[in-house]
């Protein structure tokens, strides 16, 4: 069951300097932002499906802001005011895709690349939150947000200036290092401590 219809869902690409050095990647000097449509979005228990013209699905841990109160223009010391709280995220990406395309619309687009749960938990402090991802019960992700480039208050500033953000809103704030590739039979884990666990199962496209 899905936790969460948001209107948009706003991506930060790189922002952990170690996952844009494992991939190849300079580090930015901005946040880069990507979109990942609302048809993406999958609950917790629900199949992550793998595409047909992919033979790459990786995982991308995250953690995911979900908008309260409409913020445009908003400061970075005044963001969190709008903030209603924190879910777990995966980015699901086709990497054998994203390269030659040049933008990811297509590689991070499909159904079911945007599992988003178990809950959105408020009250929490966002400088002292965790993101850890996991395959069959094995950690391959592990960071404190410490670890971002871009801080969730600088980043809900850079985004509001951009585009107003409305309630419901999600915001997935980047992976760090550790990304890998998923096989169908498989179990992909995001867990935020404060926030809970987020699972589903991985298999192939029999439609």
């Amino acid at each position: 069951m899905k936790v969460l219809e948001p209107g948009k869902i706003v991506c930060v690409g790189r922002n952990y300097a170690a996952h844009a050095r494992e991939l190849g990647n300079e580090v930015p000097q901005r946040p880069m932002l990507f979109f990942k449509p609302i048809s993406s979005v999958i609950g917790p228990g629900d199949a992550i499906i793998l595409p047909r013209v992919s033979s790459q699905v990786e995982y991308e841990a995250e953690i995911g802001v979900v908008i309260g109160t409409r913020a445009k223009r908003v400061s970075a010391a005044h963001a969190l005011e709008h903030v209603r709280g924190f879910v777990c995220a995966n980015d699901v990406t086709c990497r054998d895709l994203q390269k030659p395309d040049g933008q990811w619309g297509r590689a991070k687009g499909f159904d079911t690349f945007c599992p988003l749960g178990p809950e959105v938990v408020s009250g929490l402090d966002c400088t002292t939150l965790e993101i850890i991802g996991r395959v069959n019960g094995e950690v391959r992700q592990r960071a404190p947000v410490s670890d971002m480039i871009f801080s969730i208050p600088v980043l809900i500033e850079y985004i509001s200036a951009i585009m107003t953000l409305e309630p419901g809103d999600v915001i997935l704030t980047g992976t760090p290092e550790g990304v890998g590739r998923l096989h169908a039979g498989d179990v992909v884990e995001v867990e935020i401590p404060g926030v809970g666990t987020l699972s589903n199962p991985v298999r192939e496209d029999d439609a």
